[in-house]
């Protein structure tokens, strides 16, 4: 596999750490982004480990002004190429304890900003950087991963539960299909992933997916995205989920 250069989003925690150490382990360079460097434990150690590999930018989501900080300083950390080969749109929320007639304007607005709006307009601001298919030189165009969940599908709900979140995600669908016809001339993939009910801090104590064995498993699925799957909205194991 050819050494890529990959950017995390919401890289402190959970599953976004997960791909860091998995995407360091296999040799790749990673800008790992976080709304607070200083606090991410786990993820500074990492870049102790991995000297010149691993560079830690913040990033808050849900404000494009940091959208622009982050894209005025990504190339002093890409190197000589100057691009990303995988954009890992992982940052995300999710207010629980919400019940129907209690849901509110502001939570709402929170969850869009961060889970939708967000990955779609920090996408836009970096797709300068993004890579562009060269077939001549065997080389693919960039990956977009926007980890979205299966409870954005609309054919799939079948409760009143998470609103904002799910509201979020579907919203955050829509906006990878729009991506992908936006970068498709380019070669580049846009791809909406569920990563399965994962057990982190987000999952729950109920969770039933290792966050190692969902990463696998999402690498494996990006790394056999040809161009033709861009715009698709698939889950950990690469199974089509319903919109």
């Amino acid at each position: 596999m050819t050494t890529r250069t990959c950017l995390v989003t919401g890289a402190n925690r959970g599953v976004g750490l997960e791909f860091v150490r998995q995407l360091l382990a296999r040799g790749d360079r990673v800008v790992a982004t976080c709304r607070q460097p200083g606090r991410a434990t786990a993820l500074n150690a990492l870049a102790g480990d991995h000297p010149g590999r691993l560079h830690v930018l913040p990033l808050d989501v849900a404000e494009p002004k940091s959208h622009a900080a982050l894209a005025a300083e990504l190339p002093l950390a890409l190197g000589e190429d100057g691009r990303l080969d995988l954009l890992v749109n992982g940052a995300g929320v999710l207010h629980s304890g919400e019940r129907f007639g209690k849901v509110s304007a502001a939570i709402l607005e929170d969850s869009f900003r961060t889970n939708a709006a967000g990955p779609f307009l920090l996408t836009q601001a970096l797709a300068p950087l993004l890579a562009d298919a060269r077939p001549e030189q065997g080389r693919r165009g960039a990956r977009v991963a926007n980890l979205s969940s299966e409870l954005g599908s609309i054919a799939g709900a079948g409760r009143f539960g998470t609103p904002s979140y799910c509201i979020s995600k579907a919203a955050q669908n829509m906006a990878s299909v729009l991506l992908a016809h936006a970068l498709r001339e380019r070669g580049i993939v846009v791809v909406a992933l569920h990563p399965g009910w994962v057990q982190t801090d987000m999952g729950g104590p109920d969770a039933t997916v290792p966050a190692a064995d969902s990463v696998r498993g999402l690498l494996d699925v990006i790394d056999g995205l040809a161009p033709e799957d861009s715009g698709s909205f698939r889950d950990w194991q690469g199974e089509a989920l319903p919109w």
